[in-house]
């Protein structure tokens, strides 16, 4: 295979071979580091930037080309800090300015979905922040239109990459369980304060908190076939550093009973109003988070699902649970822009699955279509499954 591709003709190439195409001729042999590296531009340089960026700054694979926020004094201190040549204070600048391969989005969840499309209409590939648009029908277009134009877009959460989530998956598969019955996870704390977005219209905590656990219970126990739902808003209005006294729009308080097929059941809650004594990043969580049920055993997530050490398994009416998958290999949560980007040059397939995130999506807006009806709401994605084979 001949090795003197442009760039673009290179990523265009892999994108048409697909799973066909193979890491090996872009590596330096003795070295085993990639000849060819996914030119990365970030968009957004708020908190979350500050796990993505030196994520991104380290990976052998990854050129970090540009940096892009409307606030342009933020995109200014990520370029220094982490020496990216080019910035820009708005996409449009961003897409004429120095080419690239991949957009990562981090900007606020109520932009994702236009400026995905814009992304993309420019001819790059996409690594979107959690959710990837707004409506499940508006992140279907977005994939249409990747697919129409050879390109790739994926969305978070990466929670499938964990070594946890393989064990789990594999001990489900292999009947370890017996028949599996339900399951419940769920996760939040009081709320971010840094931005307004959070409770603004399109926010709330399902896409920002429920989200990672909708993701692991449907990657676990297969595509949601309907939904129940309630959410609510408990604090009314909230202070936060951009925008001072808000009122709160969306949902800080949500309760998700998913119908799995074959009498699979489970149950997420996620909030805004939680107290949690391990705060908002977890340090020292040793409970679990999520537990799944079956006739012949139980099983729980030790930690978060975004950054979970280890698993409980129990099979024995009198011994107690053993503890599995305590090595986390090298899973973090951020790694999601990493993996697609070697995917992009190996056409590898990750685990992470743009339709996944999609119906993760379409759960989220079919919870507050069910809150708002009272009524149990059917799904019509669905996504590749088993995700760990």
């Amino acid at each position: 295979m001949a090795t003197s591709f442009s760039r673009s003709e290179f990523i265009k190439h892999l994108s048409i071979l697909g799973t066909g195409a193979v890491l090996s001729p872009y590596l330096d042999q003795d070295t085993k580091k990639p000849n060819n590296r996914i030119r990365v531009a970030v968009i957004g340089c708020g908190s979350v930037s500050n796990m993505y960026l030196p994520h991104l700054s380290k990976a052998l694979h990854v050129e970090l080309v540009s940096v892009c926020d409307i606030k342009p004094e933020r995109a200014a201190a990520q370029a220094k800090k982490y020496n990216v040549p080019n910035q820009y204070p708005h996409i449009d600048k961003l897409l004429a300015g120095a080419p690239f391969d991949l957009l990562v989005n981090l900007t606020n969840m109520q932009e994702h979905g236009r400026l995905n499309k814009q992304a993309l209409e420019a001819g790059k590939n996409i690594w979107s922040e959690k959710p990837m648009a707004n409506t499940y029908a508006e992140g279907k277009a977005l994939l249409d239109l990747a697919r129409q134009k050879n390109l790739r877009i994926w969305g978070a959460p990466a929670v499938v990459n964990s070594p946890q989530f393989a064990f789990m998956s594999r001990a489900i598969q292999e009947g370890r369980l017996g028949k599996t019955a339900a399951a419940h996870a769920h996760y939040g704390h009081t709320g971010p304060t840094w931005s307004a977005f959070f409770y603004e219209k399109g926010g709330g905590s399902l896409p920002d908190l429920g989200v990672y656990n909708l993701a692991t219970l449907s990657g676990l126990l297969g595509p949601v076939k309907s939904v129940m739902a309630m959410t609510s808003i408990v604090t009314k209005e909230r202070k936060v550093d951009d925008k001072g006294n808000i009122q709160v729009e969306a949902e800080d308080n949500a309760m998700v009973i998913m119908d799995h097929g074959n009498g699979v059941l489970s149950h997420v809650q996620c909030g805004f109003n939680y107290f949690d004594p391990y705060g908002h990043e977890g340090k020292g969580q040793e409970r679990p988070t999520i537990s799944i049920w079956g006739s012949e055993g139980n099983m729980a997530l030790v930690g978060y699902d975004w950054a979970p050490f280890g698993v409980d398994l129990a099979n024995s009416w009198t011994e107690p649970p053993k503890r599995f998958a305590t090595d986390t290999g090298t899973y973090v949560w951020e790694q999601g822009a990493t993996v697609v980007a070697e995917s992009l040059l190996s056409g590898k397939e990750p685990l992470i699955n743009a339709e996944h995130a999609l119906h993760v999506l379409e759960i989220i807006e079919s919870a507050r279509a069910s809150q708002e009806s009272g009524k149990r709401i059917s799904l019509q994605s669905s996504f590749p499954w088993p995700v760990v084979k």
